[in-house]
């Protein structure tokens, strides 16, 4: 209880200092940030491209658009066109999915719904998110989009000093009075 008291009444009287840091990344190395900006899907489309798998980002943007959609008959259409070059086995830009996603998919072509693609688009941005954007946010290119919006944004580096006085100075409280006697 002592060394407690002892503690408060040595903070209680001097001036603190903070010291705050606003970083120039608040926007965190996000995949959705990257691909929420034209110029960052083109900077990950090049990369993929180097990484020979670019598809990933077609076939997730394709989906994204394909939600776009409210008529069954333009969705019925868009929607064999997607499975067609991305999920079928052996189409040209075959997306990594597994069997059972595939499957469910094809027996939902009929009449399918917003959501038809909703459980691969979800695994191709993990698997996007987990293997391709790590490497990618190494690469110059990030760094150049990352400061590129920060500075549309106005996000730069600032430290500010905060002085804050003691309770003592300010209203002569004597902090004894502040701990109960229990």
């Amino acid at each position: 209880m002592y060394g407690f008291l002892k503690k408060f009444q040595t903070a209680v009287k001097d001036t603190v200092k903070i010291q705050e840091t606003y970083e120039a990344n608040p926007l965190g190395d996000s995949l959705k940030t990257v691909l929420s900006q034209k110029s960052g899907r083109s900077a990950f489309r090049d990369f993929l491209k180097l990484e020979f798998c670019e598809e990933n980002l077609e076939f997730w943007l394709a989906c994204r658009e394909y939600r776009s959609f409210d008529s069954l008959e333009e969705r019925t259409q868009i929607a064999a066109s997607i499975y067609e070059e991305f999920i079928r086995e052996g189409s040209p830009k075959q997306v990594n999915l597994d069997s059972y996603t595939r499957e469910t998919i094809r027996q939902s072509l009929e009449e399918p719904g917003s959501s038809c693609f909703a459980v691969a688009e979800r695994k191709i941005f993990t698997l996007m998110e987990n293997c391709s954007f790590p490497r990618f946010t190494e690469t110059e290119p990030y760094k150049l989009f990352i400061n590129s919006l920060s500075k549309q944004r106005g996000l730069q580096k600032k430290r500010t000093a905060v002085r804050i006085k003691s309770p003592v100075e300010d209203f002569k409280v004597n902090p004894l009075l502040l701990v109960s006697k229990d």
